[in-house]
């Protein structure tokens, strides 16, 4: 846990520094934790997952992700226009080539899975989780606070599903490839420049808009936990 955790709470570009986010990491450590070790994920590490459970998951988690890609696209504007540093473009457009990708695995699993994507209802965690990325879509929210919120998303589940690939843990050979799609390297450094991102901006924004962000950052994990807690539930 520790050697995951410290590629997510490291330091910003200034190693003498503490970021922003890495200043909210520790104060809401726990609450962090609490959607990073969530009991879906740790049944998943531990290969007691019900395979149901992963089933409703994987259908409401496919609805979640056609709604983040709008989302990302304001989050593309809003750097294109708010921005000071154009390498920002840069990191976004690439989370956005990815997402054809991830959309095209969603369905692949499904049919592995016997998962009938067009019969998916989606749950009340999950509308409001879709409802809350779209209310950050307005011209109103400012770029440093949607950029909070991408990071905090991808964050979750790369710390989640990283835990499922370290030693020790039982994680299913069927599930293995899931957790590989988030929990790899590769994803865990793309998290990184998301962070360093935000770092940045928040960095140079004014006490009330980091404020703000951090209000966001907390509904974020706050949903991922609902989101988890969903796919527990019996439908």
């Amino acid at each position: 846990m520790e050697a995951k955790s410290s590629q997510m709470v490291g330091k910003t570009n200034d190693s003498n520094k503490v970021g922003v986010v890495e200043t909210w990491l520790r104060k809401h450590r726990l609450v962090f934790t609490g959607a990073t070790r969530h009991p879906f994920t740790l049944s998943i590490r531990d290969g007691t997952v019900d395979f149901k459970s992963f089933k409703k998951w994987l259908g409401q988690d496919y609805i979640f992700v056609r709604a983040f890609v709008p989302f990302l696209a304001s989050v593309l504007v809003k750097a294109s226009k708010e921005s000071d540093d154009t390498s920002d473009i840069e990191v976004i457009l690439s989370g956005m080539a990815s997402i054809n990708d991830e959309i095209a695995w969603f369905k692949k699993e499904a049919s592995r899975f016997g998962v009938s994507l067009t019969s998916v209802v989606p749950q009340k965690a999950n509308v409001d989780y879709c409802r809350f990325l779209e209310s950050l879509m307005s011209s109103e929210v400012e770029y440093p606070v949607a950029m909070t919120a991408f990071w905090a998303i991808e964050a979750v589940y790369q710390e989640s599903f990283a835990h499922c690939l370290e030693e020790g843990s039982k994680t299913p050979e069927e599930l293995k490839e899931t957790c590989q799609r988030w929990g790899n390297e590769g994803f865990g450094k793309y998290c990184q420049s998301l962070q360093n991102i935000a770092n940045r901006c928040l960095e140079k924004a004014p006490d009330n808009l980091v404020s703000k962000a951090e209000v966001v950052f907390l509904r974020v994990v706050e949903h991922e936990v609902q989101f988890w807690n969903m796919s527990r539930l019996e439908a």
